[in-house]
């Protein structure tokens, strides 16, 4: 995936080539799994983006995280 800003989006990271950016499939992984508690009301954001700070060890706010479930459902796309 082409870099097109200079925040790295949840679930990549810089590949060798800096305008590029590679996928952390765990990060991926988790990420589909949170989107789903948190549509289904099982887990808040706060929650959730807490939840995957200990999962991936890589932070992300709850704000971050409730724009990632608002693009996906803008976009249309259902979580896996």
């Amino acid at each position: 995936m082409k870099r097109t800003s200079s925040t790295i989006p949840f679930g990549f990271k810089l590949s060798k080539d800096p305008k590029y950016l590679e996928a952390v499939p765990e990060e991926l992984e988790e990420l589909e799994h949170i989107k789903t508690l948190v549509k289904t009301k099982s887990l808040s954001l706060r929650d959730a983006a807490d939840w995957l700070y200990h999962s991936t060890g890589r932070p992300i706010s709850h704000v971050g995280l409730k724009k990632i479930i608002d693009k996906d459902d803008r976009l249309g796309r259902e979580s896996r």
